[in-house]
């Protein structure tokens, strides 16, 4: 290792102000990892095989994600107000960019609608077939899932959806939420049962110290928009690390989901296709939001929060800056290798997601392998003279509108429930 400081290696390093930046940025990171993964499965599969890929994966991830937001943030329940409390902290439906609306008419029946769907956007340009496999094949059976997470009862369905007639209707689509005991309760799939073994659902997170300013759940009203200035720092800790082990969750669902398609080289292919196009897209946004420079620094403090080393209790990785050298160690004793997730992807033969992820920050850096054992894989970042052009990956993925979303804000947040 080189001599000098240990980069942060939380987020608690950094100020109230730059969570609430963060937190969202991740949130959309997160839906774009699909943007960044089905490229390639309509490649391998086709567009049917793309979507029951998706299906599987959402299926396999959101129950358990969902639970361990509600848990975290203390708004655990069996009602629509809780259902909708999920969304807004779901990479699935990051703010904004999947701009959903809601109304509820009492603890059993509610609606929300999308005022902008960005994944629709993004999705309309290839055509109706298209359209109808997202809009339809997909969102019933994840729907579902999602809500089966609070309430086994509960059915999402569609008031209208795409393909829009007429070609600019809004709202995108609009659903109705009804938790009803006469609704048979989807069974779990084999999937989902698989991902609720893995340390990932299980992995303890940082507690919640509920002293300092600002709110420390989301135990209050249902709010029209999530503001996350609003939350205290320490709560915006753990909804960050909760963010980032989505991210994780999601991805080994969707390596559960190749795996059942594919021989284990190609499913290991292409899921590295997906980690190397969300890295580099997510290292230009992070870099871009917190407003740091495209130097070592920069890009160590980038490494301290992106997605694919966070949260520092699921993946073992070490940050060392100083001499104008920055080194990465990524350790194979973490429960993140112990799932097999995006780090474990990661090797000497196999770094361009690292690749991806500090080019992202400046492309004339580049990773250099220094050693690797069964223990610990080490490289080394220097930069280059010249920049190295774009990957296809984090091409394809910067395809989606989400690349380039620019948040807003849209001020207080109104409740939209009486606690």
């Amino acid at each position: 290792m080189v001599s000098g400081v240990a980069v942060s290696d939380s987020f608690a390093a950094l100020s109230r102000a730059d969570l609430a930046t963060l937190v969202p940025e991740l949130l959309l990171c997160g839906q774009l990892i699909d943007r960044s993964g089905m490229a390639h499965l309509i490649v391998e599969f086709g567009r049917e095989g793309m979507a029951a890929v998706a299906i599987e994966e959402w299926q396999a991830s959101s129950p358990w994600y969902t639970r361990r937001m509600q848990k975290a943030l203390g708004y655990e329940g069996d009602d629509v107000v809780t259902i909708f409390k999920g969304l807004q902290l779901d990479i699935g439906a990051p703010p904004q960019f999947m701009d959903f609306r809601y109304r509820v008419d009492d603890p059993a029946h509610g609606e929300f609608w999308l005022d902008h769907c960005g994944a629709l956007m993004d999705v309309e340009p290839l055509g109706d077939e298209y359209v109808t496999t997202m809009c339809h094949d997909i969102e019933d059976p994840t729907f579902d899932a999602t809500a089966l997470a609070t309430n086994p009862h509960a059915q999402v369905r569609p008031i209208h959806r795409p393909p829009r007639r007429p070609a600019d209707r809004k709202p995108h689509c609009a659903w109705t939420v009804v938790i009803d005991p006469s609704h048979v309760p989807p069974q779990m799939t084999t999937h989902t049962e698989q991902i609720g073994r893995t340390a990932a659902n299980t992995v303890e997170l940082s507690p919640i110290d509920r002293t300092g300013e600002g709110a420390h759940d989301y135990s209050g009203p249902l709010l029209s928009d999530v503001r996350f200035a609003d939350f205290s720092h320490s709560a915006l800790v753990r909804i960050a690390e909760e963010v980032c082990l989505q991210h994780h969750l999601l991805a080994l669902g969707f390596l559960l989901a190749v795996r059942k398609r594919a021989q284990e080289d190609k499913a290991l292919e292409i899921t590295r296709k997906q980690l190397t196009g969300i890295a580099g897209v997510a290292a230009q946004r992070i870099r871009d939001a917190l407003g740091l420079p495209r130097d070592l620094a920069g890009l160590a403090e980038v490494l301290s929060v992106h997605p694919l080393l966070n949260p520092k209790q699921y993946v073992d990785s070490d940050i060392r800056l100083g001499g104008g050298r920055l080194e990465l160690l990524l350790g194979r004793g973490g429960a993140a290798d112990a799932d097999g997730a995006w780090p474990a992807l990661v090797d000497g033969d196999h770094l361009e997601p690292l690749q991806a992820l500090v080019r992202g920050v400046d492309p004339r850096f580049t990773v250099r392998l220094l050693s690797e054992d069964v223990d610990a894989l080490l490289v080394e970042v220097v930069t280059e003279d010249e920049p190295a052009p774009e990957c296809v990956e984090v091409a394809i993925t910067r395809v989606s509108t989400g690349a380039g979303f620019v948040f807003a804000d849209r001020g207080i947040p109104l409740p939209l429930t009486v606690i």
